[in-house]
C-alpha cells in the first residue's frame, strides 16, 4: 500500500493575516524594479519546489471575483460582484505543495514570507497554510 505524503496550500492573500509586521503599500505603488524582483523571487519558490520534487501546482488570482449562486430548478445561476469583500480576504494566488510535514510546509511558508517588497526589503507577509483534506476519487 502506497503512503501519500499530506498536501498543504500556501496562500497568499492580498494584504491579508494578522497585524503586518511592517506597513507595505499595495504593489501598484511600488518601484518597477521592486517588483521585478519581488515576482522573480516568487518564480524561484516555484523552481525550488520543482527541483525537490514537492511541486504540484501554483496560481496567481486577480482580486476581481464573482459571487454566484444557485438559482433554483428553473431559473439561472445568481451573480453579483459584491457584497465587496475586505480587501484582505482576497486571495492572490498559492502554491499547492506535497512535502513530509507539516513542519515542511511551515518551513517553506515561512521562506516565502521573506519575498523581497519595496527597496528589496523582506515583506514578512502573513501566509495562510491549508491541509488538503483527501483526494478527489480518479479512474486511473
Amino acid at each position: 500500500m502506497e503512503t501519500t505524503m499530506p498536501k498543504y496550500l500556501l496562500l497568499k492573500h492580498y494584504r491579508g493575516g494578522p497585524e503586518p509586521v511592517r506597513d507595505v503599500p499595495p504593489m501598484d505603488q511600488w518601484a518597477p524594479e521592486d517588483v521585478e524582483a519581488h515576482m522573480a523571487f516568487l518564480q524561484h519558490v516555484t523552481d525550488l519546489l520543482q527541483k525537490n520534487g514537492e511541486y504540484v501546482e501554483a496560481r496567481a488570482l486577480t482580486p476581481s471575483r464573482s459571487w454566484v449562486r444557485y438559482g433554483g430548478p428553473d431559473a439561472a445561476p445568481v451573480t453579483t460582484d459584491g457584497p465587496l469583500p475586505e480587501t484582505s480576504d482576497l486571495v492572490a494566488g498559492w502554491w499547492m505543495i506535497d512535502v513530509d510535514s507539516y513542519e515542511r510546509a511551515v518551513e517553506l511558508a515561512a521562506y516565502v514570507s521573506s519575498e523581497p517588497g519595496p527597496e528589496g526589503k523582506p515583506l514578512y507577509e502573513w501566509i495562510d497554510i491549508r491541509e488538503v483534506m483527501s483526494e478527489a476519487a480518479s479512474e486511473d
